[in-house]
């Protein structure tokens, strides 16, 4: 009797309670995905629409239901013997990063809504609501399995998204590209994550950190071994040089939506993921990540924009590819702070994290306006930009605006903040010859986002009587689409009018 009554007192300590709203956003996102998914079966084709405008509403519930939790100190699934390390935290850091991404979602959903008429809707909105629910679970992961799990619930559906358009040979040849690139990664950071677990007994962030730091010298160089296995995972994922080989042609290839939902909402998760595992897990190794994550951050602009400015105005796509190769040189810029953090300590994170706000709002701005012009032109050349001021002067200064933006160039202050922030950062961390890196790099890319701003302007070519290019008056633009644009650029324009509060925001410890 008494042994029965000690073990079942047992297992009653290790039962616990669900903290629902803690989860509730990420939860919300999947639960939507199914309904939409089981939905398609019985919608008539004709109002297939209906499912995008069900999605969109369950992007913005589980928005919404970030509010009750701006605290941002709820745990949940946590250790109920010894330890009290949790799997999942919605600290600050994770409200951010949900809000990030779920606005995100929620903008390509926008941008979505009149581009899917060829793709099946309730497969394509599945998937998409699938992977923004993955992307929201991440942030608050705080275990390895956890982790892992919530970047592959993440990536899978992604693979299925750029392949999408069914008979497209681009299409295909993107989708195996990304497909091939991120198994390869998801290979290699599972195999440093059982290095690690195998030196020291525990998957949990929070242990991981002081367990590294005693770890029994027979097994340090597994340790060690596992940890740099991560790290290259992660490098895979946000799409740092020289693992970035996936991210032109996957852009290029991949219907303009999800192109724009990878350059931001893609690179958010890698980039949170990286955050995780080196601020938290492993600062036993920051001589190790940092000096790492500082020359890769160095390669990734360096060559992201020398591959931009050899991009020809009259290739094919070589707008989107234009895009792609600036999404690349931004991720540089996001390195560093992280990189940073192995010198100055955790509070640089902030710096990364509202770099990628600022980046997020104007990046998917641009590919909205790209989105407009590709209803006319699917050429989506650079020159067919050209001239478009004439044709619809207001998607012009937005897309002027944005460019601006992430050239850091007046009037897009928020831009200019942003990248000071870096700077500052890598200055605090002693990595004065970083900075200088990155200084040039911002000036190289003034080239080509100036030179894509002033062919807005210009006076339109001969070819404009081509069909391809037939006015653009003429061709309604779906509301959505319009909302897309009209929502990023107040988004930009806000921001930039209280640039102040970025380096408020950047100085907030947020774990």
């Amino acid at each position: 009797m008494i042994v029965a009554a000690a073990s079942t007192a047992g297992a009653a300590g290790l039962v616990q309670s669900v903290d629902w709203l803690a989860v509730a956003p990420p939860v919300t996102a999947a639960a939507v995905a199914l309904a939409v998914l089981v939905a398609d079966l019985f919608v008539p084709r004709e109002r297939k629409p209906l499912l995008g405008y069900g999605a969109v509403a369950g992007l913005v519930a589980a928005l919404a239901l970030l509010l009750p939790l701006h605290e941002g100190d709820r745990s949940t699934f946590c250790l109920t013997t010894g330890s009290r390390a949790c799997s999942y935290t919605a600290d600050h850091f994770t409200l951010v990063i949900q809000a990030l991404v779920l606005g995100g979602a929620l903008l390509t959903a926008l941008l979505s809504l009149g581009d899917t008429r060829k793709l099946p809707a309730g497969e394509f909105w599945f998937l998409l609501l699938s992977s923004a629910a993955g992307a929201a679970l991440l942030p608050a992961a705080r275990d390895l399995a956890t982790l892992v799990i919530a970047l592959e619930v993440a990536s899978l559906p992604a693979f299925a998204l750029v392949g999408i358009k069914r008979g497209d040979r681009r299409s295909s040849e993107a989708a195996l590209k990304f497909f091939l690139s991120s198994v390869t990664a998801t290979a290699v950071m599972l195999l440093g994550v059982s290095f690690v677990y195998a030196a020291t007994g525990t998957l949990h962030l929070t242990e991981l950190a002081g367990r590294l730091d005693h770890v029994d010298g027979r097994l340090s160089t597994l340790a060690g071994a596992g940890v740099a296995l991560t790290l290259v995972g992660f490098a895979f994922k946000t799409a740092a040089a020289p693992f970035h080989f996936w991210v032109p042609d996957t852009y290029v290839g991949a219907p303009l939506p999800i192109a724009a939902y990878l350059s931001v909402v893609g690179k958010a998760v890698g980039f949170t993921g990286l955050i995780l595992v080196t601020v938290i897990a492993f600062p036993a190794y920051a001589d190790v990540w940092g000096p790492a994550l500082a020359v890769l951050a160095a390669l990734t602009m360096t060559l992201a924009n020398v591959a931009a400015l050899r991009q020809s105005a009259t290739r094919a796509r070589g707008a989107v590819r234009l895009l792609a190769w600036s999404s690349v040189a931004q991720a540089g810029y996001l390195l560093v702070p992280i990189a940073a953090a192995a010198y100055a300590g955790e509070h640089t994170i902030g710096s990364t994290v509202a770099y990628a706000l600022m980046y997020a709002v104007v990046n998917l701005g641009a590919f909205a306006v790209a989105a407009l012009v590709a209803r006319t032109r699917p050429g989506n050349r650079i020159d067919d930009y050209r001239g478009l001021y004439a044709t619809r002067p207001l998607a012009a200064l937005a897309l002027a605006f944005f460019l601006l933006c992430l050239a850091g160039l007046p009037p897009g202050i928020i831009g200019l903040f942003a990248k000071v922030t870096v700077f500052s950062a890598a200055v605090d961390a002693g990595l004065g010859w970083l900075a200088v890196v990155m200084a040039v790099n911002v000036v190289i890319a003034l080239y080509y986002y100036l030179r894509w701003t002033a062919i807005l302007f210009r006076a339109p070519s001969a070819d404009d009587g081509a069909p391809e290019a037939a006015p653009a008056a003429r061709h309604a633009v779906p509301a959505p689409l319009t909302a897309a644009i009209v929502l990023t650029a107040a988004g930009g324009v806000v921001l930039s009018g209280a640039p102040q509060a970025v380096l408020r925001f950047a100085a907030v410890t947020l774990f």
